[in-house]
């Protein structure tokens, strides 16, 4: 058995998170291993506990560690506005910019014939029965602006055209862009700037 053999398994695991590939989480490992008490044991401390209570919200999508995150319990936030955005990193892009300051959906993804994602792989039906029965009078289409994105604001404009007011973001968001990496003035700016579809 090889001495770091439980090192070189945490390096691999490392290299499987994004924007991490193996010299990075060699790295990274080295120095979590050199700031021990400092980082690494605390890092695995919070990693367990985070592994034993994050739990998707039941409601929007989001994550946290209740059965309805904080976002959707809160009065402040009961405006009538939703806002739909494909995964939990876009929901939390578009907080960080601070300019919505209504209630999330997070789909799950996008529609996609090719991979055989329909309506029903995402939170579409949720989404619909939320319109119906939480007073929402805008749904905020924010998703990524690739094909599939716009097929899937397509999809859902085509659902609920007669029930609300829908709009989608504007300027701002560039083609193949996606949300989580755009910095916050574009946000804000597309969010500012969103229009009826």
């Amino acid at each position: 058995m090889s001495s770091t053999q439980d090192i070189d398994a945490l390096i691999e695991m490392m290299a499987k998170l994004p924007g991490l590939g193996p010299r990075s989480a060699r790295r990274a490992v080295l120095h979590l291993i050199r700031k021990r008490a400092l980082l690494l044991t605390p890092l695995a401390d919070v990693m367990q506990t985070v592994a034993a209570t994050a739990r998707e919200c039941l409601n929007c999508g989001n994550v946290g560690t209740t059965d309805i995150c904080d976002l959707c319990t809160s009065e402040k936030r009961a405006n009538g506005e939703l806002c739909v955005v494909e995964d939990v990193a876009d929901l939390w892009a578009m907080e960080r910019s601070g300019v919505f300051k209504g209630r999330y959906h997070v789909l799950g993804g996008t529609l996609s014939a090719l991979d055989a994602i329909g309506p029903h792989e995402l939170r579409i039906p949720r989404l619909i029965d939320r319109v119906e029965t939480e007073g929402i009078t805008e749904v905020i289409l924010a998703l990524n602006a690739t094909v599939d994105g716009q097929t899937t604001a397509h999809y859902i404009a085509d659902q609920l055209e007669t029930r609300v007011t829908l709009t989608s973001l504007a300027q701002g968001v560039p083609i193949g862009g996606e949300l989580d990496y755009l910095d916050d003035g574009t946000i804000t700016a597309a969010m500012r700037a969103r229009k009826s579809l």
